[in-house]
């Protein structure tokens, strides 16, 4: 097939790219670089010479994209503003490259009815596990009620803005019957991941290896789960590329691992792998993020959908991915 896939110079992008590319696929790679690296894909491009094709520019770009999307066979649009201090330092640019290039690319792949997977983010749900009360589900599911807040308090951009997206790709599938398909990614981690706009893992394994204190937001209390990247470009591969009957088409599926840990304990676990003696540091969100910025306590994914839909679940523990990710930033940083 042929696979265009934007953002495929970034972190899950360029994993998906390779994951294709080893399976037989002809890739197209569109990416304005705001945040993925070249050097992501630097390896595919020497390796599968005309097999893959690389194009610097922006997913909302219509010149640039429409030569290629015509001749895909499958997309994969994963092009997006990524973290959290990235968001709030260019609300408008999240909202506006976000919801631009989402409508083109599902416009013009509704009208040829290409399959195409949309990326969205567990931050949909916002604040919706807080508010529970000890008799009620302790997981998300894909129908449950969503809590987001004011886009005024700018964390919930950046939600708000995937949530559009999601309505849109759902939208064209009811009316126009297109083949689309909407993935919640939760705290997907890995190699290749960028510390720099404040990803939580790479940053306290990075920290830790520089003999620095590991930085941990507000109390540290707040629980994450953390799913290996190459589970969740498994998964997404089989959903487009050889989604088993009936196709998943006009649905929603979460992505993540359920097994929750707290931000301090997982320093705590860092520490201890990588051998340091630097301290953790709590630093109150305001100091970071500035005032009235918002964090969820818990958001921990319910796969029983997607797990029951491909027979898929993680295989990487999260010891699993921390020793490589240290690894990898051991070669990096050359300690």
């Amino acid at each position: 097939m042929k696979v265009l896939i934007t953002g495929g110079a970034g972190f899950i992008g360029s994993h998906l790219a390779e994951k294709c590319l080893s399976a037989g696929h002809e890739v197209f790679i569109i990416d304005n670089l705001s945040t993925g690296s070249i050097d992501n894909i630097t390896h595919l491009l020497s390796t599968y010479k005309g097999k893959i094709r690389f194009l610097h520019a922006s997913a909302d770009d219509e010149k640039a994209l429409l030569p290629i999307l015509g001749k895909s066979e499958c997309i994969y649009h994963l092009a997006s503003v990524v973290g959290v201090k990235r968001v709030l330092a260019e609300p408008l640019t999240t909202v506006q490259e976000g919801l631009n290039s989402a409508a083109l690319i599902l416009c013009k792949a509704a009208q040829e009815q290409i399959p195409t997977l949309i990326a969205s983010t567990s931050e949909v749900y916002g604040r919706a596990l807080d508010y529970l009360d000890s008799t009620q589900s302790q997981s998300l599911s894909e129908d449950f009620p969503l809590v987001l807040r004011s886009p005024q308090r700018h964390r919930w951009i950046y939600a708000i803005t995937k949530l559009a997206s999601e309505a849109l790709a759902i939208a064209y599938h009811k009316q126009r019957g297109a083949p689309f398909v909407v993935v919640r990614f939760f705290n997907t981690v890995g190699p290749r991941q960028s510390p720099a706009y404040g990803m939580v893992i790479p940053n306290l394994v990075r920290a830790a290896l520089q003999g620095q204190p590991l930085p941990v937001y507000g109390s540290g209390q707040q629980k994450r789960s953390f799913l290996h990247v190459k589970d969740a470009v498994e998964a997404i591969y089989r959903l487009l590329v050889s989604p088993p009957p009936p196709p998943p088409w006009g649905e929603i599926f979460n992505l993540g691992n359920p097994h929750e840990i707290s931000i301090y304990d997982l320093a705590e676990e860092i520490r201890r792998l990588t051998d340091t003696p630097a301290p953790i540091q709590l630093i109150p969100y305001e100091k970071s993020y500035g005032e009235g910025f918002e964090d969820m306590q818990r958001r921990t994914p319910d796969i029983s959908k997607i797990q029951s839909y491909l027979g898929w679940s993680p295989t990487y523990t999260l010891n699993d991915i921390l020793e490589e990710v240290i690894a990898y930033e051991r070669k990096y940083l050359q300690v």
